[in-house]
């Protein structure tokens, strides 16, 4: 147990079981949308790994950024899968804690490296002549790691006052996974101060970062007016709508169920979308930066072109050793 006064040792992650007849469909829909979402983001790490001609800033943090929203989905989804199938649907209090931490600590990586990819946007249209020494490997490493750390602090900061909280009302968790709204609402003692931190917690990562990036944005569009040339303008407006799209759908879900004022029967509601940011919005950020994104397509085309090969060249072999 994770508080002293703590007199549930077991939580029941309610999830879908409200749509008893839908299970099995949204099972399929769910395990194929996570194996999408897998596939193409490790297809995005490995094109810019071996890529040389996307080992920049602005490739260094999407890679960055797809590994952490594939680790974000693999907290949440495989849990999910397995509810789904099951009829045990028991979570145990340290397990529900740690599936809250890394889901927060990834959630709030993500935030934080969108906010240094539009940075990273702003100097390249803003000064690019001094670029490449604004923005390093070491520069972007530090970035990287700034964000993993202050995503750890706040997740484990919400953790400790979320599982410190006594839970003696009921155990059932109307979500499918850990969050914090259904957690503190089975809460004894969960008051108006505590509610005041997290609320403050999520603020400062959500509301933080999307400042952050707002005030990039203003600093880029100034900057682009400016541009004598209309293909200088719609150049640079180009290597920022693929981003620009992302932050508009990992924000708008986002904010919409952590940072509007919580009703007592918006828990269906909540978790409806709570299944589009974790299975809808990984889902189309690589489809978004691939199709928007010219070096990408070819990158990607190398990529599975060489997989391609790489199996035909496996069936083959083993189709001359059984001959």
């Amino acid at each position: 147990m994770m508080g002293n006064h703590t007199t549930v040792s077991t939580f029941l992650l309610w999830g879908f079981s409200s749509f008893p007849d839908l299970q099995g469909l949204l099972f399929v829909m769910i395990f194929f949308s996570h194996v999408t979402i897998f596939a193409a983001n490790v297809s995005i790490m490995v094109a810019i790994k071996l890529s040389h001609n996307l080992h920049t800033p602005m490739y260094f943090f999407l890679s960055g950024l797809s590994f952490s929203e594939t680790c974000t989905t693999m907290v949440v989804i495989p849990r999910m899968l397995v509810d789904l199938l099951s009829d045990s649907k028991t979570i145990s209090l340290p397990e529900c804690a740690t599936q809250m931490f890394f889901f927060f600590g990834f959630a709030g990586n993500n935030c934080f490296i969108m906010a240094a990819m539009s940075y990273d946007r702003y100097t390249a249209i803003h000064n690019p002549l001094h670029y490449p020494i604004l923005m390093t490997h070491k520069i972007c490493l530090q970035l990287m790691v700034a964000s993993a750390v202050t995503g750890i602090v706040v997740s484990l900061c919400i953790v400790l006052i979320v599982f410190n909280l006594s839970f003696c009302d009921s155990s059932i968790i109307q979500h499918f996974f850990c969050d914090i709204t259904p957690i503190v609402s089975l809460a004894c003692d969960y008051t108006s101060f505590q509610k005041m931190i997290l609320l403050g917690l999520t603020s400062f990562v959500l509301v933080g970062t999307f400042i952050l990036i707002m005030i990039s944005y203003v600093f880029i569009v100034l900057t682009v007016v400016k541009m004598p040339s209309a293909r200088g303008r719609y150049k640079a407006f180009s290597t920022c709508s693929s981003h620009l799209t992302v932050v508009c759908l990992h924000y708008g879900f986002a904010g919409f169920v952590y940072l509007r004022p919580k009703e007592s029967d918006s828990f269906r509601e909540d978790m409806l979308m709570a299944v589009t940011y974790t299975v809808v919005t990984p889902l189309l950020n690589p489809i978004v930066y691939s199709l928007r994104n010219k070096e990408m397509q070819i990158a990607l085309g190398k990529v599975v072109n060489n997989v391609s090969r790489f199996f035909s060249h496996m069936v083959s072999k083993r189709a001359l050793k059984t001959s």
